[in-house]
């Protein structure tokens, strides 16, 4: 939830400066010259930075691009940066021939109104748009005077998450045009040490890549540097158009002597908990699968190659079934079956044979699949030691009970707390927003799945997130006079590969330790899990942790604590 989503904002109108005269840069005609290789349209970006520093997951991004116009006349020049949907914009700068001009947030609509008529007058003003997958496109369009420099800074920063065991950072590289200087430069610091850290791009081949990059970790240390030539980023030896155009991914993961690591810090903590080697807790899986008409042809093929993998995927222990909805209900058995080859293959048969058919009764199909989840466990038809989930997927609106806050009271009675619900949104034509606050109130998540030739993979994607439940109902314990703020302490599953993170604020800096209880079902007993943490030994090492940046628990406190108020 980028800021430049989250609050439904945008920035804008950065100054009335004209374009016509910048203070200390008075417009001025300039003779003929000849442009620099790569310029576009007179506009040469000679340099761009993304400067990123990682203190325990939490990152602070800075990006920074510099550019001329070299044209004769006023250029606007268009800033794009796509930063993940997760993150939250904290600083926004334009400098103009040395004067520095703060980003101003407005309404979108003003903000609109605001941006053209002040570039209708010759002004520099700057929008906000937002778009991708994984990313969210932040745009700035500048109106520069002939001669001058400027120099664009945007600074956001957002927690990492534990995806498949490992953090993942993701940077969008899209220059648009040969860099003099370009430069992704990342310093990573981790109290635990780090376990392993890689680095790749979707635009460039390995061999290419070795050359520009260089990536090294020791102990709590981690580097990575990815500074392409001129002649390295060009899209052919005698090309001046750039070929960095994609996604530069950063990995790593940690050391884990212990399930748990607790930092504390300035009278805030922050507490990671990512116990490993557990057995899997069987899981009653029952997919709630839209096959009205406008799931016809590729959507549903696409939604039938992913259940097909998914089932290949299913442990023996675990239970399944699923709701057909469309303008009625259907199932493909009375009751939740264990997932034995038999079971399976008469399942693979049945997604196989599945068809379009009618409108979308989602309020309908929710509530079977729900009921059905609730009977299975009353009459005891799953093993006592079991995690249920309910995975919807839809692309549009709904018949029968339409309105959403009925469909959303039905799920939430019926849910009762006991079992989250994950919702899987297909294509754009459809109220995501329904879906995500559905899915939030009931312990679960959106997805969106995009209508690309991978559709199948995302769907698949998502079910590896969920597939492998270690621990259920976990709840993370600390002292109850020892606290004054805290964010989220209780969920529902703990999954492999992932990381719980809770944040909070202390009564009392001077303590001496400080203890945590993280309590949860797991698939064979009761388990919980003790941390206990000297605070001399933590202030001691607080010193070597600023050298990245100052207070980052207290921000990530702040984010963690924004972010799940958003939720709500």
């Amino acid at each position: 939830m980028a800021s430049a989503q989250w609050l439904g904002l945008v920035l804008a109108l950065l100054s009335s400066l004209a374009a016509s005269g910048f203070p200390g840069s008075p417009f001025r005609l300039l003779g003929k010259r000849s442009l620099p290789e790569g310029a576009v349209n007179g506009i040469e970006i000679y340099s761009t930075k993304i400067n990123c520093k990682v203190t325990s997951r939490f990152a602070h991004n800075v990006v920074t691009t510099r550019a001329v116009n070299r044209a004769d006349t006023a250029k606007e020049v268009s800033f794009d940066v796509e930063l993940p949907k997760t993150a939250f914009i904290t600083n926004f700068t334009l400098t103009i021939d040395g004067v520095t001009y703060p980003g101003h947030v407005k309404e979108k609509e003003v903000a609109k109104k605001q941006y053209e008529k002040a570039v209708s007058q010759g002004k520099t003003a700057g929008l906000v748009k937002a778009s991708g997958r994984k990313l969210e496109k932040f745009t700035v369009s500048v109106n520069v005077a002939a001669g001058s420099k400027v120099t664009f800074e945007l600074t956001y920063e957002e927690l990492l998450k534990r995806h498949k065991g490992k953090y993942e950072m993701y940077l969008k590289v899209q220059p648009k045009q040969l860099v003099k200087h370009f430069e992704i430069d990342a310093h990573i610091f981790e109290p635990q040490g780090i376990s392993m850290l890689d680095a790749e791009a979707s635009f460039i081949t390995n061999d290419l890549l070795g050359s520009a990059l260089t990536k090294s970790f020791s102990g709590k240390k981690g580097h990575v540097s990815f500074k392409p030539s001129l002649d390295q980023q060009r899209s052919c030896p005698t090309c001046t158009d750039s070929l960095l155009n994609g996604d530069f991914t950063i990995t790593y993961d940690v050391n884990r002597e212990s399930p748990a690591n607790i930092q504390i810090v300035n009278g805030y903590f922050v507490h990671f908990f990512a116990p490993q080697g557990l057995p899997v807790v069987p899981k009653n899986v029952v997919f709630v699968i839209d096959v009205s008409g406008s799931m016809y042809g590729r959507k549903l093929e696409q939604t039938k190659d992913a259940l097909l993998k998914i089932l290949e995927d299913m442990r023996e222990e675990d239970h399944l079934n699923f709701i057909l909805f469309s303008s009625d209900v259907t199932t493909w058995k009375e009751h939740l079956v264990q997932a034995t080859p038999e079971n399976l293959q008469e399942a693979r048969a049945f997604v196989k044979s599945i068809q379009d058919q009618g409108s979308t009764n989602l309020n309908d199909g929710l509530l079977r699949g729900i009921s059905m989840l609730n009977t299975a466990r009353e009459e005891h038809r799953v093993p006592e030691r079991s995690t249920s989930i309910v995975i919807m997927l839809t692309d549009g609106p709904t018949l029968g009970k339409t309105r959403p806050e009925k469909i959303q009271e039905n799920v939430r009675n019926a849910i009762g707390g006991k079992f989250p619900l994950y919702n899987l949104g297909f294509g754009n034509n459809l109220n995501y927003n329904f879906l995500e606050s559905l899915a939030l109130e009931n312990d679960g998540f959106a997805r969106r799945i995009y209508e690309d030739s991978d559709a199948n993979l995302q769907l698949h994607g998502f079910y590896e997130e969920v597939a492998n439940p270690l621990l259920t109902s976990v709840e993370m314990e600390y002292p109850k006079n020892a606290i004054l703020d805290l964010t989220q302490n209780s969920y529902q599953h703990f999954y492999d590969g992932s990381e719980i993170v809770v944040a909070g604020r202390l009564a009392d800096e001077d303590m001496n330790s400080f203890k945590a209880d993280v309590k949860g079902h797991g698939a064979l007993n009761d388990l919980t899990f003790t941390e206990e943490v000297d605070l001399k030994e933590t202030e001691a090492a607080l010193k070597e942790r600023e050298y990245i940046f100052g207070n980052y628990i207290e921000r990530l406190w702040a984010y963690l604590t924004i972010e799940q108020l958003l939720e709500k």
